[in-house]
């Protein structure tokens, strides 16, 4: 087969619409495109039919975590263009259906099939979440599941990407220059200063991660902390460095869900990245759960990813490689929803703060660590795990500087009948500037 590369831009043009903003290198060497761009790499035509056997998203993932699609040059260039190829467009172009009803397009499909032989259904890569369907999400056997997926995939992977912090949520940036640990020693201390702790004040860290939440607040500010996650590599990996801090009296950390706890209440809850997993099924639920685990006026310190709101909000949909690949059952929600359901379960929402920016700076330093040592994040959990952060974390970085996502950090009290909120006159007087 000759000039690969030139039959399949033509072929992305036909179906698309539109001029492909990026080359691309066949799997015959042949190249076509726009001069000096970056390069799509087909290394072979398995990557033809996870995409015809999977149109859209789910396609193109299959064949990039099975190293079947691959980019020469810069990433984020790349994937900016892409997206607005393929997904940004505009509300007047053509859908993938809408456009198959142009015979010039059905012929192009025809082409891409006979390009593609012989045309069998590759195997999904095995990092792929498995499932049958999406029904009975969010009990506590699929989120177990689903988070284990996540999480359990090697500390070492996770600390040669998070760096010494080992904190995997957005970090606070008082400069674009700061180091990464400093930004999220930042980031704890802000909570810290948010929720008000002070020495003999009981903390629940709800999704408490690798233990840094639990061991900054118990070493610099005196509270004693009990930590809940679903994953056991987690769970072992912070009870190993309580235990190097000389915490063990002050820190406990429990694999257990958070509708399990039973030892309130507390006098402050930290969830920190973790709400994204609850799901809008059970959002509820997780507030009027944290609500009854808190003294009255105390504070909660809920810290999220939130999604620009859509004007039918029955048309959202989970996207399909995060789904499959990511976060199993994950899901978002505008921050206003997030607030009004913190609300009915009680809470006296007192501060919102959108740190948006600050996630895109965190996402690019946790690539370039990946990036740094390539082959050895391949050798501590699979080719195609690798894979799957590099294009996640890459990709989501463009999210946020695009605002297509945000985070906020909701401060919200338990505020007893006599209104008594215990909050400072003064807005933000928690900070440490």
């Amino acid at each position: 087969m000759q000039n690969a590369a030139l039959r399949l831009k033509s072929l992305a043009e036909q179906l698309m619409g539109a001029p492909l903003p990026v080359r691309i290198r066949g799997w015959d060497g042949s190249e076509a495109g726009p001069p000096g761009a970056p390069t799509l790499v087909v290394r072979n035509r398995r990557a033809l039919r996870h995409l015809l056997w999977k149109p859209g998203e789910l396609g193109l993932a299959r064949a990039w975590v099975a190293g079947d699609l691959d980019v020469d040059g810069d990433l984020y260039e790349t994937l900016d263009k892409m997206a607005e190829f393929i997904w940004e467009r505009g509300e007047d172009a053509p859908g993938l259906r809408q456009a198959l009803r142009d015979p010039r397009v059905r012929s192009a499909a025809r082409s891409l099939f006979a390009l593609s032989a012989p045309f069998l259904p590759p195997a999904p890569p095995p990092e792929e979440m498995r499932r049958h369907g999406r029904l009975h999400l969010h009990t506590k056997g699929s989120d177990r599941r689903a988070i284990s997926h996540h999480y359990d995939v090697g500390n070492d992977f996770y600390e040669l990407v998070l760096g010494p912090s080992m904190v995997y949520s957005c970090a606070y940036w008082a400069s674009p220059d700061s180091t990464l640990e400093d930004a999220q020693r930042d980031k704890l201390e802000l909570i810290c200063r948010k929720l008000a702790l002070r020495p003999g004040m009981r903390l629940l860290d709800v999704g408490c991660g690798w233990g840094s939440m639990a061991i900054h607040a118990a070493r610099e500010h005196g509270v004693t902390v009990v930590g809940v996650t679903l994953s056991q590599e987690q769970a072992a990996y912070a009870r190993k460095r309580i235990a190097e801090e000389g915490l063990t009296d002050r820190i406990e950390i429990r694999v257990q869900d958070y509708r399990d706890v039973r030892d309130g209440p507390y006098d402050a809850i930290s969830s920190i990245g973790m709400a994204e997993h609850v799901g809008s099924e059970r959002y509820l639920e997780y507030a009027h759960t944290l609500y009854a685990l808190l003294k009255p006026g105390a504070r909660l310190l809920n810290h999220q990813i939130a999604r620009r709101p859509r004007a039918d909000e029955s048309a959202y949909s989970v996207d399909e490689f995060i789904d499959a690949y990511v976060f199993p059952d994950g899901e978002l929600a505008p921050v206003g929803t997030t607030v009004g359901l913190l609300e009915r379960a009680g809470f006296e929402v007192r501060d919102v703060e959108a740190i948006r920016e600050h996630y895109a700076l965190t996402l690019r330093r946790w690539v370039a660590n990946l990036e740094a040592r390539w082959p050895e994040a391949q050798r501590l959990t699979s080719p195609g795990r690798a894979r799957v952060w590099r294009l996640y974390m890459a990709a989501s970085a463009l999210a946020f500087e695009n605002n297509r996502i945000g985070v906020n950090q909701v401060l919200a009290v338990r505020t007893p009948e006599t209104g008594a909120s215990g909050m400072p006159l003064r807005a933000r007087e928690w900070r440490a500037s």
